[in-house]
């Protein structure tokens, strides 16, 4: 009865599973730790000495059926949580003899084996129903037989266990090109020994065989042959270690040699254990490329002969998992790949040739940054090798402009190559000093209402910016606080960022030279601002620090702040409607040198515009040249320090009641078709006056009408004054000069002689009174 009873119920051991086929099901076991589980993809219990091996599949959403056997059709379960449990112990219903062998549970996770557990299951035929009349004779003889059965089997486990074969554990990471499972004995064995070495876990397999004095390459299993070899005469020294070369990561397991004699009877035995292992973290091969390149190479090139049956997959494992390419049955697998990845990657013609199964990934965008592992399965699904590349994609070298405050636009430049999806929202935005929005495009337009202030009516994108790839920006009528990080920023319709670009905008003044003689009724000092600024604006001039003149455009409300200079210093005509806010200093003096700085302040207190002048008032002195009339020629001296710009214009004019253009240097040459009639042929100036510096004016045959004052100015491109000086001509008549002026006077008159006796007596009186000026 006690035999019955223990042939009854199910036993679990360390060897397996033992059941009485017509049971209602059967529990095979598997605990596997929770961190393990939970990392997990899948789940799969295989029993491999079947065609198509797969019994039960579980991923995260639940079961997964598709590759399961048709024997074990409705007979199998597992746990709804198992996958967070950790317990992925299988049922199986209603088992029959058939039923028995070994099962495998392997939890995966992206096609990586994080556990494997085997589990022996067999199942019994019912034994016979015995009579109840011998029951209770045979009961006392089965149960002493029973007990002497229990003796025997642990004696044959105490000897079993006695002459288990020393075990060494060896492990090496994938990627190194051979691994030694060592084995040295006793040397001088006869020569008649056969060396096996098999691989008994998980599945036997015949490794190496050395007979005869000799290898035995055709004894081995395929799948060693060419990767296995032994040191020469190994029967006379005693190592029997074996070389494994290309390994896989399926060439993890226990690894037998054995030493028989001519007999079959076994001499030596020894077991290594091998645990071939994926590269750690810090063994990672890294790659820091930019954004915007047209390529980045992820590369892995390998040594071993790989089948031609093999799957290769690229795939992105951090920060978030995406299929990025697949290759299977000798082709490209698009409809295998992630969307975001098609069209954007490609590996070598024929990789398993080669053997470079290295990956081109095209039109990089930041969010392509993360963890790469490239990974080979067999036909079986099993992993060969694998390898993990960093991509670090990062943004480009921030650029600077530089442009000068007052010009009506600038262009903030980003051209892209990917091409982007029509959904994508671009967003320019200052960042530094403060953080603004400046422009949006959004939903296929621009987005006015998302600016700030500031922006608005001041910033346009190129049409159809997406699909010429042209995302530049247009920031016109600059300002002073305009000057800053300028940020442009792509997101995906979930908000992903796909590209970034930064360029810093530097906004200067250009400051502004002035030279003039002190005597001069006024001077101006040139400042033109745009005419929208909001309301509130404040614009002010000051002379060094200390403040000369305050305009607020709430209403007209200018006012001369400075005592010194009341009365003195104004801004003409309409300033609010010109937006000419130059400032005209009359009667300047010698005191009035020095820097003068006009600042355009919001209601806030920002900088939106500044000017910097610098005025030199020089002694009136200085600039007066006195020449005798006839004389061949006179230099009007204007030399400056000043760095000028090839695109200068530098221009001579004669402060009569015309205002007479005297000479004109523009375009890096003279401009004799802009003089006056009067000076051609007559002023010229040094053959390049701004390298040089010399913007002096030669005045040749001089006249008395050339006396006066002489003004040379210099513009820049835009007509802005940047240099200026004044020097006063003063041309003295003499006798024959004076009578040669008369006499042509006369001539053109057709005067009467008794007229012009009279105007030679007049002249010979002023010769005399010169000739005593000189004298004196």
């Amino acid at each position: 009865m006690l035999m019955f009873l223990l042939l009854a119920f199910v036993s679990q051991h360390a060897s397996g599973v033992e059941v009485e086929q017509g049971v209602e099901s059967v529990l095979l076991p598997c605990q596997v730790p929770v961190n393990v589980s939970m990392s997990s993809t899948a789940a799969v219990w295989d029993q491999e000495e079947l065609t198509r091996p797969m019994v039960h599949g579980r991923v995260k959403s639940g079961d997964d059926l598709s590759l399961q056997n048709d024997r074990y059709t409705n007979r199998t379960s597992m746990r709804a949580d198992a996958l967070q449990t950790g317990d992925l112990s299988l049922t199986l219903r209603n088992p029959t003899v058939s039923d028995s062998g070994t099962y495998t549970c392997t939890a995966r996770k992206q096609g990586q084996e994080l556990s494997r557990t085997e589990v022996q299951l067999k199942v019994t035929e019912a034994p016979p129903v015995w009579p109840k009349v011998l029951s209770g004779v045979l009961g006392t003889l089965l149960l002493l037989t029973l007990l002497c059965g229990l003796c025997v089997y642990f004696e044959h486990k105490r000897m079993k266990q006695s002459e288990v074969p020393q075990s060494e554990f060896v492990e090496v990471t994938q990627g190194v090109k051979s691994v030694l499972l060592p084995f040295k004995t006793t040397p001088d064995l006869s020569e008649d020994v056969t060396v096996e070495w098999t691989r008994t876990q998980p599945k036997l397999m015949t490794v190496h065989v050395y007979e005869s004095g000799n290898n035995q390459p055709h004894k081995q299993d395929q799948g060693y042959r060419g990767r296995t070899e032994m040191k020469e005469d190994p029967l006379r020294t005693g190592d029997f270690s074996l070389t494994l070369k290309d390994f896989y990561l399926t060439d993890s397991g226990r690894y037998t040699c054995t030493v028989y004699n001519k007999d079959g009877n076994v001499l030596l035995q020894k077991s290594v254990t091998l645990a071939v292992r994926v590269p750690p973290p810090e063994w990672v091969e890294a790659l820091v490329v930019t954004e915007g390149e047209e390529s980045a190479l992820l590369p892995f090139k390998t040594t071993p002969d790989l089948p031609q049956d093999v799957t290769v997959e690229w795939a992105l494992t951090q920060p978030k998992p995406m299929k990025v390419h697949v290759y299977e049955s000798g082709n490209n697998q698009p409809d295998k790949q992630d969307q975001g990845y098609r069209g954007r990657t490609e590996m070598d013609e024929d990789p398993l040739n080669t053997k470079d199964l290295s990956l081109t990934l095209k039109d990089l965008h930041l969010t392509d940054s993360g963890v790469y592992t490239c990974t080979v399965y067999n036909k079986d699904g099993h992993m060969l090798i694998q390898k993990s590349v960093t991509l670090n994609v990062t943004v480009p070298q921030t650029k600077m402009l530089e442009v000068t405050q007052g010009e009506r636009s600038v262009l903030l430049p980003f051209k892209t190559t990917p091409d982007l999806p029509q959904d994508v929202r671009v967003e320019w935005a200052l960042t530094q000093p403060k953080s603004m929005k400046v422009h949006v495009y959004e939903s296929g337009k621009n987005q006015p209402d998302k600016q700030d202030q500031d922006y608005r009516g001041r910033t346009e994108m190129n049409e159809d910016r997406v699909k010429n790839k042209d995302l530049s920006l247009t920031l016109k009528n600059l300002r002073f606080t305009d000057r800053g990080v300028y940020t442009c920023t792509i997101y995906n319709k979930d908000g992903h960022m796909l590209l970034h670009k930064s360029l810093i905008l530097s906004v200067r003044d250009v400051g502004m030279q002035m030279v003039v003689t002190q005597g001069l009724k006024f001077v101006m000092l040139p400042f033109k601002i745009p005419r929208d600024l909001p309301q509130g604006t404040t614009v002010e001039w000051r002379h060094n620090s200390v403040k000369v003149y305050k305009c607020k455009l709430i209403v007209i409300s200018c006012c001369t702040e400075h005592q010194h200079r009341r009365d003195r210093a104004r801004m003409d005509g309409h300033p609010l409607t010109t937006g000419d806010f130059s400032l005209t200093l009359r009667h300047p003096h010698l005191t009035d040198s020095g820097v003068y700085t006009c600042t355009v302040n919001n209601t806030y207190r920002d900088i939106l515009l500044q000017k910097v002048v610098t005025l030199s008032v020089t002694d009136n002195e200085v600039g007066v040249l006195e020449v005798t009339q006839g004389e061949r020629s006179v230099l009007l001296p204007f030399q400056t320090t000043a760095d000028l710009h090839q695109r200068v214009t530098v221009e001579w004019t004669h402060s009569d009641s015309k205002h007479t253009k005297v000479c004109m240097f523009q375009k890096s040459q003279s401009q004799p078709d802009k003089q006056h009639q009067g000076y051609r042929g007559r002023a010229e100036m040094d053959e390049d006056p701004l390298r040089t510096g010399d913007l002096s004016l030669t005045l040749k045959d001089l006249r008395l009408t050339d006396s006066g004052v002489y003004t040379c100015t210099v513009y820049n491109k835009d007509g802005h004054m940047l240099l200026q000086r004044v020097v006063t001509l003063n041309v003295r008549a003499t006798l024959k000069g004076a009578m040669a002026d008369m006499l042509a006077r006369l001539r053109r008159r057709r005067a009467p002689k008794s007229e012009v006796k009279g105007e030679l007596r007049n002249t010979n009186q002023e010769q005399e009174r010169l000739t005593a000026e000189e004298t004196l």
